[in-house]
């Protein structure tokens, strides 16, 4: 794999064809605004053909707004089908908890109190008037369920796990290392990260991710990490490729 990979600096996006891929949002409604406003900018100007804006996942959790951000990216995507959008375990972990209320799942652990306030809903697993602390989660999981509008779950469970253009391959949290791109898992897809991170060699495309955060985007021989904790540090990073020229864009607003 050392000998047939790409190495960053000789990586090229598609000829013609701009590519923008953003990191984990969790909820930053507001810098995932900005960066499209950012994007929608360069575009108006740009003398390509065409573009591709990649979202890495996890675009709920943690952060104040995930419903806002679900209703932004519906939007966009309706709106042009060139806005890509891909699954991060968060996102998969809100469509699970939906499924089947598990108090020490990924939802409820990692940020999902968050993403149901943003439905208007307050979950606890806590005592409450209800009784039990499971007889407390049900409530608040039967009222999320009638919050979540169906065109949510729909778009959920339309996330594709990767995609690829040029020498990069993008997906959340990167790849197992000796197995074919196209044979990857979605675990690990949307969840690996020692193995992946470890790995000294190429692989056979440079693989832009998230979902291990970076005080600033990490730029490696074989792979490029733009999770800048968005939710809390208030920095949302990208990658731009437009043919052999690579950029990494950030915006800021406001850190928790």
């Amino acid at each position: 794999m050392t000998e047939t990979g790409i190495h960053y600096l000789d990586a090229r996006g598609p000829e013609g064809l701009r590519v923008y891929a953003i990191g984990d949002v969790h909820g930053r409604h507001d810098l995932l605004a900005a960066m499209h406003r950012r994007i929608e900018s360069e575009l108006e100007y740009a003398s390509s053909s065409d573009w591709r804006v990649i979202h890495l996942g996890d675009y709920v959790d943690r952060g104040p707004d995930s419903k806002s951000v679900i209703d932004f990216l519906i939007e966009a995507r309706e709106r042009d089908p060139r806005n890509v959008m891909l699954a991060g375990n968060h996102d998969i972990g809100f469509l699970d908890f939906l499924d089947r209320p598990d108090p020490d799942g990924l939802f409820m652990r990692y940020g999902g109190v968050q993403t149901a306030a943003s439905y208007g809903v307050k979950l606890s697993t806590g005592s409450s008037w209800f009784g039990r602390p499971d007889e407390a989660l049900a409530h608040g999981h039967a009222a999320l369920v009638a919050a979540v509008p169906q065109a949510h779950i729909d778009f959920l469970k339309s996330l594709s796990f990767s995609a690829a253009f040029g020498d990069f391959f993008f997906c959340h949290a990167g790849i197992r290392p000796g197995i074919p791109l196209e044979s990857q898992s979605p675990q690990d897809l949307i969840w690996i990260r020692d193995a992946f991170h470890d790995h000294p060699g190429l692989y056979p495309k440079v693989i832009v991710h998230g979902h291990t955060p970076v005080p600033e985007a990490e730029v490696m021989a074989n792979r490029v990490n733009v999770d800048t904790l968005a939710w809390q540090s208030g920095t949302l990073s990208a990658l731009a490729v437009n043919g052999g020229d690579k950029r990494i864009l950030a915006v800021q607003g406001k850190a928790f």
